[in-house]
C-alpha cells in the first residue's frame, strides 16, 4: 500500500482519506487473516519488485564493454554511468584485501533487505572502478551505514536528498591517496570517486534504493552519485575527527554522515568573530535541512579559516560552541505554517529571548561535526544533516583488531 504524495501540503481531511486505506492494509497484514499477505510482501510475490535485484549469481554476457553496460543498465544494476565488468577474476582480486569469508553477511540492507555479503560488496566495488586496496574502507563504510543510528532505511526512502557522506581519517586515508585538499568534493581523484560510488551501487543493488522506486527523493543531489573525502589532518591545527571520537591518531576510521549536498561558504574576514558569524548564518538557512530535521550539522572548515580561528585562540570546542550559539533562525524568517510544524518536530530546539523566538539548528554543541579539509582560499562548506546520526568505525581485521595499512589484509587469493 502506497500513500501518494503530496502529503504535508494537503488539507487534513484529504490526508485522512488517503491514510485510512493504508491503515486498513497494515492491520490486515499484522493480523492472522493477513498472514498470507505478509508472506507475499516479504517474498515479493504478486508485487512489482524493484529493478535492482541482488547481483550475486553468475551471468553470461558478450565480451564487449558496451554490451556489458547495456545489460547491467537494463537490469537496474548501475547508477547510470558505465561500470567495470565484475568478472570472477576481478572480484577474486578485490576479495584478496579482506580476511572475511566472502559468504559472510554484514547484515540485511533496507529497504529490500538483501543480504550484504562480502562477495556482493566486492562485486559492486569492482563495478564502481575501485582498486582492490580500497576494499577495507568500503567494508567499513558499509558497516557504518548499516549501524542503527545512521538510519539507512530512512536515508534510502525519504523525499529528502539525504545521502551518505564518507569521511576517512588516519594513515590509510593517506596511504590510499584519498583527497583531503583542493577540489575534495569534485572530480580528479580515483579513491574519492570510486569508494563513494561503490557505496551508492551497494545501496542500489543490495538495498534496493532505486530512484523513483524505493528511493523517493524529490530532487536528489549530485552527492548521491558519490561523496567521500579525507580530513586534512596535516593542515588542521586541532585533533582530527576520529581522535575526538576516542580513537588513536594511528587508527584509521571511516565516518558515515547522512546529509544533503555541500553548500559553499565564502568568508574573507580577518577576525574569528566575523568569520564564525558568517559561517553560522550559512549553516542556519531557512528552508534547509538544518531548519527542519538535522540531528547533526557538518561543517567542513577550509584550512585558511581553521588557521584564523587557531591563531586567535580558538580550539575546536570553542569554534563549535560559537557556531552553536549563533546558528539560529529567527521565527520572523520561518513563517507561521512552518512554525507550527517546528513546534511539534523540534520543540526542544526553540528558544525565546526578549520575547523573540529562534530555532537552534541542533540540540547541543556536540551535534555540530567539524572537520578541516580543502585547498587554498577563503572557503568552507556546510553539509546539512538529516534524521541520522553519524557513525565512526575503525578499519579492522575480521577479529576487530585495527590495521595500520591495507596491505596487512592482502591475501594471495580469495578465501
Amino acid at each position: 500500500m502506497y500513500v501518494q504524495h503530496p502529503i504535508v501540503s494537503v488539507p487534513h481531511g484529504e490526508m485522512r482519506s488517503r491514510a485510512e486505506p493504508a491503515i486498513t492494509a497494515i492491520v490486515e497484514i499484522a493480523t492472522e487473516t493477513g498472514a498470507n499477505a505478509a508472506a507475499s510482501l516479504r517474498s515479493g510475490a504478486g508485487a512489482t519488485r524493484p529493478a535492482a535485484a541482488a547481483v550475486l549469481a553468475r551471468i553470461t554476457v558478450e565480451d564487449d564493454p558496451e554490451a556489458i553496460f547495456e545489460r547491467f543498465a537494463s537490469e537496474g544494476w548501475t547508477d547510470g554511468l558505465p561500470i567495470v565488468a565484475p568478472t570472477e577474476a576481478r572480484v577474486a582480486q578485490m576479495l584478496t584485501f579482506s580476511d572475511l569469508d566472502p559468504s559472510s553477511s554484514l547484515g540485511p540492507m533496507p529497504p529490500r533487505w538483501g543480504e550484504t555479503t562480502i562477495a556482493t560488496v566486492a562485486v559492486n566495488a569492482v563495478m564502481a572502478g575501485c582498486r582492490p586496496e580500497y576494499f577495507p574502507v568500503i567494508v567499513t563504510a558499509v558497516k557504518a551505514i548499516l549501524a542503527k543510528p545512521f538510519n539507512l532505511y530512512g536515508v534510502q526512502g525519504t523525499t529528502n536528498p539525504a545521502s551518505p557522506v564518507l569521511i576517512v581519517n588516519g594513515p590509510i586515508a593517506r596511504e590510499l591517496g584519498i583527497n583531503a585538499r583542493g577540489n575534495l568534493f569534485g572530480p580528479g581523484f580515483r579513491a574519492n570517486a570510486t569508494i563513494g560510488r561503490a557505496i551508492r551501487l551497494i545501496m542500489t543493488t543490495i538495498g534496493g534504493g532505486v530512484p523513483q522506486q524505493a528511493d523517493k527523493s524529490t530532487l536528489g543531489n549530485p552527492a548521491k552519485y558519490t561523496c567521500c573525502f579525507a580530513e586534512s589532518e596535516a593542515d588542521s591545527p586541532w585533533a582530527p575527527l576520529h581522535v575526538e571520537r576516542g580513537f588513536q591518531a594511528s587508527t584509521s576510521t571511516v565516518t558515515a554522515f547522512g546529509g544533503a549536498a555541500p553548500a559553499n561558504i565564502i568568508e574573507k574576514s580577518k577576525t574569528v568573530d566575523e568569520m564564525l558569524e558568517t559561517i553560522a548564518r550559512a549553516v542556519a538557512v531557512s528552508g534547509s535541512n538544518n531548519m527542519f530535521m538535522s540531528q547533526e550539522a557538518l561543517v567542513v572548515l577550509g584550512p585558511e579559516h581553521a588557521a584564523i580561528a587557531a591563531r586567535q585562540g580558538f580550539d575546536k570546542k570553542r569554534v563549535r560552541q560559537a557556531l552553536f550559539e549563533r546558528a539560529r533562525i529567527s521565527f520572523e524568517q520561518i513563517g507561521q505554517s512552518n512554525a507550527d510544524v517546528l513546534a511539534v518536530w523540534r520543540g526542544n530546539c526553540i528558544d525565546t529571548v526578549d520575547g523573540r523566538r529562534a530555532l537552534r539548528v541542533v540540540e547541543k554543541p556536540d551535534d555540530i561535526v567539524i572537520v578541516v579539509a580543502g585547498g587554498a582560499g577563503n572557503h568552507s562548506a556546510s553539509i546539512p544533516g538529516w534524521y541520522s546520526r553519524s557513525v565512526t568505525l575503525p578499519i579492522t581485521r575480521a577479529d576487530g583488531a585495527p590495521i595500520r595499512a591495507v596491505g596487512e589484509l592482502q591475501a594471495t587469493e580469495a578465501v
